[in-house]
């Protein structure tokens, strides 16, 4: 079996936080104690989803400004905030504050794209310019520049009582360097890579050579390594991997035959290339942390990351989290070389 070259540095996990429509705040509260419990595993980082008009997380930014006030090491991070929503001024406003409420702990990453279903949300998102707005890389150039503390008006100074300034306030100089990109494609990876951010990989890629071998693992090595060979930082540009991982170590027989079902299920979508943008699914990873560890190492993109932030499945309990992200931190990681933080 091949072992890794880059050692298990940072262990992560990634939630959608589900909520009841009924009693949404149950569902946050689970999601700000899933957190808690992160940091105390000694996990190095948790990630929350964004979904818009769904029963999850439709406002990121605004949990983990919760989140940074309940605990205070474990670094918080958005996989991704879609930025077809959003106003790349308005959020560099938010997460700069977040960043400095939590004291340098944000990781936020973004995607390009049209909001999904547009066509029937435009009207209420962008009544009045839905057919100009642009939904391409332009867009985190914007938020990238405004982060990085680049002016967004040509007006400061003073107007009678009140200061004016140029770039956006407060100014977080360390969040310019913790911007991720989610990508799936080899044009992404560049991109990303070419502008000096981490790059965030997922389950999903796309398998863009129809001649070419339909190989998850060996697609997602591709497009890290072109995100390297475009990056500043070379090989030392951060990337982290975010595969569904769900170790049985501690689990009930009742839980695992839950996780065997929902893996199964997912399965067929991993066979070949799905839909016109010939998107590839990973395999779920269901299994005894032994077992976890030594598919992981065979894994040819694994073998390029030495930082993950392991999905958890959607649809489960918060007793199911807690078992799950308890053998990842005391069992799987240790296997991977990880070490929790202090």
């Amino acid at each position: 079996m091949p072992s890794t070259p880059r050692p298990l540095r940072k262990l992560g996990f990634l939630t959608i936080g589900l909520f009841d429509a009924a009693d949404p705040g149950r569902g946050h509260e689970s999601t700000l104690e899933i957190i808690e419990l992160g940091e105390r595993l000694g996990f190095d980082s948790a990630w929350v989803r964004h979904r818009h008009l769904q029963y999850g997380i439709s406002s990121p930014v605004a949990v983990l400004a919760a989140a940074s006030q309940r605990t205070r090491r474990i670094e918080l991070g958005t996989a991704v905030i879609p930025l077809g929503w959003e106003n790349p001024l308005r959020l560099a406003e938010d997460l700069a504050t977040v960043d400095i409420l939590s004291g340098g702990r944000l990781n936020p990453g973004v995607s390009v794209g049209p909001p999904m279903h547009y066509e029937q949300v435009k009207e209420a998102l962008y009544p009045d310019t839905a057919d100009t707005e642009d939904f391409g890389y332009e867009r985190v150039r914007r938020l990238l520049d405004f982060v990085r503390g680049k002016p967004a008006t040509d007006f400061s100074g003073v107007e009678g009582f009140e200061v004016f300034s140029d770039v956006v306030q407060p100014h977080s100089p360390g969040l310019g360097r913790r911007l991720w990109y989610g990508g799936g494609s080899l044009g992404s990876a560049r991109w990303a890579g070419e502008h000096g951010m981490n790059l965030l990989t997922s389950s999903v890629v796309k398998a863009e050579d129809p001649d070419g071998p339909v190989d998850f693992a060996e697609i997602q090595r591709s497009q890290i390594r072109a995100f390297r060979a475009h990056h500043p930082d070379g090989e030392a540009a951060r990337v982290s991997q975010g595969l569904v991982v769900i170790p049985t170590d501690s689990s009930s027989p009742e839980q695992r035959a839950k996780y065997e079902e929902y893996a199964a299920k997912r399965l067929p979508r991993t066979t070949a290339p799905q839909g016109p943008a010939r998107l590839l699914f990973a395999p779920d990873l269901v299994g005894t942390s032994e077992e976890l560890a030594g598919r992981l190492r065979a894994h040819a993109a694994f073998r390029e990351v030495d930082e993950v932030a392991f999905a958890l499945p959607f649809s489960f309990e918060h007793e199911d989290y807690v078992q799950i992200l308890t053998d990842l931190a005391t069992k799987l990681g240790p296997a991977l070389g990880w070490r929790p933080a202090a």
